[in-house]
């Protein structure tokens, strides 16, 4: 399934700075950044509830949040760009 997560995450903390910084990591350990708080991830539903169970191990949900749209199949490769945006590369494998 093809998802785009977008995240906004209190940084007006040493502790929200983290969190930010762990949300980030969350998340590029399963999709491809396209902005700043903002991956476009293709991914199965097992793998889709191991990142729910990740992300809300780390956010504060009284400061922070999450929001996940299941788009429907093939939408990164008809997504229009405008601007700088070089291509995501969803058929790549991910290397860390």
């Amino acid at each position: 399934m093809e998802l785009l997560l977008t995240y906004d995450v209190d940084t007006t903390t040493p502790a929200g700075r983290r969190r930010l910084r762990r949300v980030a990591q969350a998340c590029e350990a399963y999709g491809v950044r396209v902005q700043k708080s903002v991956f476009e991830i293709v991914m199965s539903e097992v793998q889709l509830l191991l990142l729910r169970r990740r992300l809300l191990d780390i956010i504060d949900p009284g400061l922070d949040s999450i929001r996940v749209y299941r788009l429907p199949a093939k939408s990164f490769a008809e997504a229009q760009h405008l601007g700088h945006s070089p291509p995501a590369g969803h058929d790549t494998p991910l290397i860390f």
